[in-house]
């Protein structure tokens, strides 16, 4: 898995007041946990662009004054009305020890389904995966070029030497949905169309006709 680099510096205090103060030097709180004594720092919010605003998977390797570590995001904390990052927690991993990481998922190919007329439909965007930091990958890619219409590939389909997949075996990753129903949508609105022109003769022998609804 590829690693990206962060710096920060030790946190001098930490509490709400400590924390503001950092937010509006553009600085962002964040806690290592996983090793027992947690370490607390802070480092500048653009240090984030890689790591947070990007559909990839990385391991991090912390630099806190000198001292690295290696660490994987664990959750982040958003300010309900800007967005910003205002908190950050990582979980330090070690070479011999699973750890546990959302990966994203890439298709390849072009499904037989949707050659046929089908329609593909992506239920899972990212998988936890569980495995040793040397074996997580930096995507999960998912070849779908025999799927064909009303199949899906499931959890259980997947099969990744030295990964354990955590969600459920039965969870749909991917499928190709019939466009049949959507035929039939259409062919309604079409009906629906005409019945409503025939309909505006009526109000020349009195009335008003009532208006349809717009349509959603």
């Amino acid at each position: 898995m590829k690693t990206v680099e962060l710096k920060g510096k030790l946190r001098e205090t930490v509490g709400k007041s400590n924390s503001k103060l950092l937010r509006r030097a553009d600085q962002i709180p964040c806690v290592l946990y996983g090793n027992g004594e947690n370490v607390h720092f802070h480092t500048h919010e653009n240090s984030f662009k890689e790591i947070v605003y990007t559909p990839n998977a990385y391991l991090v390797k912390i630099d806190v004054e000198g001292k690295t570590y290696d660490a994987v995001l664990r959750d982040i904390q958003y300010h309900p009305v800007t967005d910003k990052i205002i908190h950050v927690d990582f979980f330090q991993v070690h070479e011999k020890e699973p750890v546990w990481m959302r990966v994203p998922v890439v298709m390849t190919g072009n499904a037989i389904g949707v050659l046929n007329g089908g329609r593909l439909v992506q239920k899972m965007r990212k998988v936890r995966v569980k495995g040793l930091p040397s074996v997580l990958p930096d995507e999960l890619t998912i070849d779908i070029s025999k799927l064909a219409i009303g199949k899906s590939i499931k959890i259980a389909d997947l099969n990744i030497e030295g990964l354990e997949f955590l969600e459920p075996a039965n969870a749909v990753v991917v499928l190709v949905k019939t466009a049949r129903a959507v035929v039939l949508a259409e062919d309604e609105e079409g009906e629906e169309g005409e019945e409503g022109e025939e309909g505006a003769e009526a109000p020349a022998e009195g009335g008003e006709a009532p208006k349809e609804e717009a349509a959603e």
